[in-house]
């Protein structure tokens, strides 16, 4: 979820005025923020060293092996993030964050014998306190991501997918979350400039991504090297309510059509693989603009209701690429290894009704990058995220004016025990909430997975 830092007087003038605010994602086996099942949408999966990590909790005596070889797969984990603003904000705080997970994935091929049909269900619980609201940071981005859309228990996933054509072509339809499918992207950082679907973190208040979940269905065509895919998802602020639901019958406000292509190609001599996907997307619900009134002048300046848009739309371009190093060939796809590998991030959103309009994110990782501690990995990446010029229109002369945020975030990833990661991490932001006035964020943080 995104936070949104800006002080009252702007807010009044802005936000009010308009809007609140692992698909091909190259990324090694440390630090997977939901939990470590491929997304649907990719043909490939990028993780470094072997197989899944074995569990705190293990094998049950035998019975969680014998339930898996039946068809039901059960995972569950804890995803903890603790950060200490060491400079910048209103106060300094230490605070810590995190989300449980249990899932339920059933194979009807061996369940009952219905070849290609998965099954998944996924129940989530988020506690904790947020860095940026308690240390009063002012930033745009969270730095601790795992925080938001309320700290309940959620229904998360609850869908059914069917293939056919062996493979070729695919449904899914249920209760899902648009980004593990559309924008996907891995969550291995903590700062959100960084992790999951970016649409969401732009334009949250009708791209739901993890946990929220809502009624959609989702299609897709596919080669080895090629797909596309279209879904239909319902737009329903009640989505958002603290409270857990199988799902809302009443209240949507329209329906979220995305679309993507996609290409993943194996580079050279050593195969290294790659993903390149656009796509883009089109909301057919009203919303206010964010700085005009009915009759077309700065809302702020006329006190009018605001004018109301029809549809909303945006577009994204993802590239990553493994630049060096190795691969394992898995059941699942290609695993990466050791190496080097790069990642760009370009997000646009409509610049009528949303006042973070657009997003540039890239980064390095290195994973194996020390010889002796093989399934580690190193990353460092950067993002900008810019305000929206037309939610400012009609402030004062001399008032602040919030232009875009940058942020960085270094980490380490310590692999050692098969259960459990650690990150620790540096992050590093620079001009929150966009305003050139405000100091300097630095944040040292702690990101844990653990594998129940």
């Amino acid at each position: 979820m995104r936070s949104t830092g800006w002080p009252p007087a702007l807010r009044a003038t802005t936000i009010v005025a308009g809007v609140a605010s692992v698909a091909m994602s190259v990324t090694p086996a440390c630090g997977q923020s939901e939990p470590a099942k491929r997304s649907e949408a990719d043909p490939v999966t990028f993780q470094q060293g072997t197989d899944a990590p074995d569990t705190l909790t293990g094998e049950w005596g035998g019975l969680r092996t014998r339930l898996r070889d039946d068809g039901l797969d059960l995972a569950a984990g804890y995803v903890s993030e603790t950060a200490w603003n060491a400079s910048g904000g209103m106060r300094e705080r230490v605070v810590e964050t995190g989300q449980f997970s249990f899932a339920a994935t059933i194979d009807t091929a061996k369940l009952i014998g219905l070849t290609g049909g998965t099954f998944q269900g996924t129940i989530t619980f988020r506690r904790g306190h947020d860095l940026g609201a308690d240390a009063g940071l002012g930033v745009l981005q969270q730095v601790q991501e795992v925080y938001g859309r309320g700290q309940t228990w959620r229904l998360t996933q609850l869908w059914y997918q069917q293939t056919f054509a062996e493979g070729r072509a695919d449904i899914k339809i249920g209760r899902l979350t648009q980004g593990e499918d559309f924008a996907a992207f891995s969550c291995q950082l903590q700062n959100l400039s960084f992790c999951g679907s970016p649409p969401g973190n732009l334009a949250g208040d009708y791209w739901y991504n993890w946990p929220i979940s809502q009624w959609g269905v989702r299609g897709r065509l596919r080669n080895d090297r090629f797909y596309a895919m279209v879904g239909a998802y319902e737009v329903n602020p009640r989505n958002l309510e603290n409270a857990f639901t199988f799902g809302r019958f009443h209240g949507a406000t329209g329906v979220l059509i995305p679309a993507e292509i996609g290409f993943t190609p194996r580079l050279g001599a050593s195969r290294l693989p790659g993903s390149y996907r656009f796509g883009g997307w089109y909301n057919t619900a009203e919303a206010n603009d964010v700085g005009l009134d009915i009759n077309g002048n700065p809302q702020a300046v006329t006190g009018l209701a605001p004018l109301r848009r029809t549809g909303r739309y945006g577009f994204y371009l993802q590239l990553q690429q493994q630049l060096s190093g190795s691969v394992e060939e898995g059941k699942a796809g290609p695993k990466v290894r050791n190496g080097l590998i790069a990642y760009l991030n370009i997000t646009q959103t409509d610049r009528h009704t949303t006042v973070t309009d657009n997003q540039v994110a890239a980064g390095l990782t290195y994973a194996g990058l020390i010889p002796f501690r093989p399934h580690d990995d190193v990353t460092f990446a950067v993002a900008r995220t810019n305000v929206n010029a037309n939610a400012l229109l009609g402030l004062a002369k001399g008032q602040a004016r919030p232009d875009a945020e940058y942020a960085a975030e270094f980490a380490y990833c310590i692999h050692t025990i098969r259960w459990l990661t650690l990150r620790p991490n540096l992050q590093y932001v620079v001009n929150p909430g966009g305003f050139t006035q405000a100091k300097d964020v630095v944040v040292l943080g702690l990101k844990a997975s653990v594998a129940l």
